[in-house]
């Protein structure tokens, strides 16, 4: 399993930006599908984007599409989510996730998680 840390969150205004970054350790990056999910409390995690090892794949839920950037860094095991233009219905609990030798929207099929990091959007 390969250990994720999310940063990056913060309370902003409506319209702002923020980067939001997970660092991977515990075992090499290759080959691993990268995904971000967010979740309010008492909903399912829902999907918000994901890339592939080699940037071939990248994928976007469609609230979110045009608006937020998904990439890596696989030099340093890291993977970014560059969200624009926030609205207070993006504030939610931003998590990193992890899967091998998929493609995958579903949060089930994603092995490994970090702690996530809160994204408070005010209007």
């Amino acid at each position: 399993q390969v250990q994720l840390v999310e940063s990056g969150g913060g309370l902003v205004q409506a319209g702002a930006s923020l980067r939001l970054s997970c660092a991977a350790s515990g075992r090499t990056f290759r080959g691993y599908y990268m995904g971000w999910f967010r979740q309010v409390p008492g909903k399912e995690r829902e999907f918000v984007s994901a890339i592939s090892w080699s940037d071939a794949i990248t994928d976007y839920a469609y609230s979110v599409k045009g608006r937020f950037t998904v990439y890596r860094d696989n030099a340093k095991n890291t993977v970014y989510l560059q969200m624009n233009s926030l609205q207070p219905a993006g504030t939610d609990v931003y998590y990193c996730a992890a899967t091998i030798g998929r493609v995958a929207r579903s949060a089930g099929d994603f092995g490994s998680w970090g702690q996530g990091t809160q994204v408070t959007v005010s209007s």
